[in-house]
Parts: structure tokens; C-alpha cells; sequence
């Protein structure tokens, strides 16, 4: 039996969540629902999606490959959808679009592979630049929208704002870590590891600020531009890291396992938005452009 849409977004659901109960109340159903869609759903395919554990459901290295074609496929209907609800007349003109570096790694290919499909006749340009720089340009009107972090946004008044999603801090740690015995890890716990820092869109200066209120200097062992380097680097015990699960993968690219962990206490959030000027109109493409990366599934 082949499967179905609905046992995609189901399971999309649980993967997202991490549980069963989490992915029933986002969906509105029932948990046994979500339980008999996803073994339905593993019968077919011929795999296990998910390792089940007491915290809930932890994606297998098939569920994390196959939750990449469940999130296309979904996104793929989502699109012909929207074909049908738009005009009929081909959209024309040009999108001047601003992303910042970890946006254009995590966000902006999928999103800008579904503007792509539904205003094909649209000229696109992306700069990659700064939160400030990007900020600038869109002020000065050399860019008709954005997609950055809004928590590093400093133009308050002159910019409007979506968020599109919210990605909490999680702690990252090498499989085997002592810390896995423990549903969630205190702030205290992780100034006694040694931490791997990403420099990129203040995701430094938000852990450096958040250990450094406890009194205690977080003991950096790397500092990298690269997500991929930060996984390598905790997945061979080399230190944990504090990053949000916008840019969380459970496997390095040496294929070597990458386990999180909750953090009690007050931590950070990272808000995904698209960002552009006040005051100014904006252009039928960028206006499609904000319309769809609110129905892109970012996280």
C-alpha cells in the first residue's frame, strides 16, 4: 500500500514535535491518530522513522532522510495549491532580496525554490550581507525584503516585520555524553563543559551572554564560521554547543551521532522573520514572496 499525504504530515508533525502527544495537538487529532498513520507509514517504506524513547521520538538516520522528502512533497502540494488560488496571469518583475549567512544555509533555498515555482517569470537577486548592512540597504531601498534573525535587528522603527518561525536553544553533545541520562541539562551543568561557539548572526553573543549572567566565563574550546565544523567538532567529543534547532542535524557529515538536550531556565529564542521598509508599498513579487515564506515549513 503506498502512503499516503496524510501520513507525511503526520509524521512531518512528530519529527518537528518529538513526540506523539506534541504533533496530535498541533494537528487537532487524536494521539492514536499520529501513533497508527506513522507505523503505517514504516510498514510501507520498510523502515523504523523513529527510535522510541520515554521523552518521546527521536528520528532514526532513515526518518531524518526520508523527513527531507516528506517536507518537499508536502511543500510540492502546497505550491499546486496555490497555483490554482493565484491569478492565472504570469507574474512578472524583480525581487531585490537580502538574506544573512545562516539564513541562506537553512532557510532561503527552500523558500526560494517555492517563490521560483509559483512566479517563475520573477528575476530574483540575493545579497548576502550583515543584519546591519542588510538593514541599510533595506532602509536606502536597494532591497525590497529580507530574511534574517529578528532578535539581531537593530532598525526598530524604520522596518516592518513577519516572523515566520521560532527555534528554541537546545544543548548538543556527542552520543555517550553523561548528560543523556538527564531529560534537561541546568545552565550551571553547561559552564563546566567546554563549547564550541558559532560565529555567525550573534549566535556567539547569545550563549556567551546567556551563560555569562550565572557569573561564570563559558569555556570556549572552538570558535567557527561553520555549522558543519560544529558538528563535527561535538560529535567527536571535542565540546557541546548552545545553537537553536532552526540549524540542529542529528548526524555530523562523517555520519557520527548528534544528541540535544533541553537547557532549564530562561533561554534565548531565535525568530526567523522577512523583514522590509515602512512607509513604502511593496511590489507584487515581494509581497508573494512574504506570502509564501509564511507557508514554508522552516523548522
Amino acid at each position: 500500500m503506498a502512503f499516503t499525504l496524510r501520513q507525511l504530515r503526520y509524521f512531518a508533525s512528530a519529527a518537528r514535535r518529538g513526540g506523539v502527544s506534541r504533533a496530535a495537538q498541533e494537528l487537532c487529532i487524536s494521539q492514536s491518530a499520529v501513533t497508527e498513520a506513522i507505523k503505517e507509514l514504516e510498514a510501507d517504506l520498510g523502515v523504523t522513522l523513529f527510535d522510541r524513547h520515554p521523552r518521546g521520538l527521536a528520528l532514526t538516520f532513515q526518518g531524518n532522510q526520508f523527513l527531507r522528502h516528506a517536507d518537499k512533497i508536502l511543500s510540492e502540494v502546497s505550491v499546486a495549491r496555490q497555483s490554482f488560488e493565484r491569478d492565472m496571469q504570469v507574474q512578472e518583475g524583480h525581487l531585490h532580496l537580502g538574506v544573512t549567512s545562516l539564513m541562506a544555509g537553512y532557510v532561503l533555498s527552500d523558500v526560494l525554490a517555492r517563490f521560483k515555482r509559483v512566479c517563475p517569470g520573477v528575476e530574483v537577486s540575493v545579497t548576502e550581507d550583515s543584519t546591519e548592512y542588510l538593514e541599510h540597504l533595506l532602509i536606502g531601498g536597494e532591497l525590497d525584503v529580507a530574511v534574517m534573525i529578528d532578535g539581531a535587528r537593530r532598525e526598530r522603527t524604520a522596518l516592518n516585520t513577519e516572523v515566520l518561525s521560532v527555534s528554541p536553544f537546545r544543548l548538543w553533545m556527542p552520543s555517550g555524553h553523561r548528560f543523556l541520562s538527564q531529560e534537561s541539562v541546568s545552565l550551571n551543568e553547561v559552564t563546566t563543559e567546554p563549547l564550541i561557539m558559532l560565529q555567525v548572526d550573534e549566535m556567539e553573543a547569545a550563549a556567551v551572554n546567556l551563560l555569562s549572567a550565572l557569573g561564570r566565563r563559558p569555556q570556549v574550546a572552538f570558535r567557527t564560521r561553520s555549522v558543519e565544523a560544529v558538528r563535527s567538532m561535538v560529535a567527536t567529543g571535542a565540546g557541546l554547543a548552545l545553537l537553536p534547532d532552526l540549524v540542529y542535524r542529528p548526524w555530523s557529515l562523517d555520519g557520527d551521532r548528534i544528541e540535544s538536550r533541553d537547557v532549564s531556565g530562561a533561554l534565548p529564542v531565535v525568530n526567523v522573520a522577512v523583514v522590509w521598509r515602512k512607509g513604502a508599498p511593496l511590489p507584487s513579487p515581494a509581497l508573494d514572496f512574504v506570502d509564501i515564506a509564511k507557508e514554508s515549513p522552516l523548522i
